[in-house]
């Protein structure tokens, strides 16, 4: 079977932004580099792919020059276990980025991620429509998701 990577285009910065997700990602690591030659379209020398793994699964970074960047169209989402992940990656994905709304950043180098915890996920696959619509509502709310906010929702309490 193929194995499908996404590919990230970047300007310039593919190698920079490759080391700082394999910074925040455990089980991570920088893989081949290659170079451009004679022929270009960027200078010779420049790097111009970054193969990388973060946690066991493979990206390539390009640079392939200004004239295409990133939207919100296609993000990167992390299942999180518990309010610790999502705090830690939060933290590190928006240093520089800008935080948005219901579990989304978007990071320096413009790519969106989605920080949502697994517990989100089964609270809004409930079949009980009204706690799915409490949980929505207060998702809602937020830039960064907050479990305990959300189990307060679902359980029907709205005090903290």
């Amino acid at each position: 079977m193929p194995s499908i990577r996404p590919c990230l285009w970047f300007d310039h910065q593919a190698e920079e932004a490759a080391r700082f997700y394999v910074s925040v990602f455990p089980n991570s690591k920088v893989g081949t580099i290659s170079h451009y030659g004679e022929v270009g379209p960027r200078p010779k020398g420049s790097v111009m792919t970054v193969e990388f793994e973060l946690d066991g699964h493979g990206f390539i970074a390009l640079n392939g020059g200004p004239q295409f960047t990133f939207t919100e169209a296609i993000s990167l989402s992390i299942d999180c276990k518990n309010q610790d992940e999502v705090d830690r990656y939060w933290q590190k994905l928006s240093a520089g980025g800008s935080e948005q709304p219901c579990g989304w950043v978007k990071d320096k180098y413009g790519v969106s991620w989605q920080v949502v915890p697994i517990a989100l996920m089964e609270m809004l696959n409930d079949p009980d429509p009204k706690k799915v619509n409490r949980v929505t509502q207060a998702m809602l709310q937020m830039k960064k998701i907050d479990i305990a906010t959300l189990e307060r929702a679902y359980e029907g309490s709205s005090s903290r």
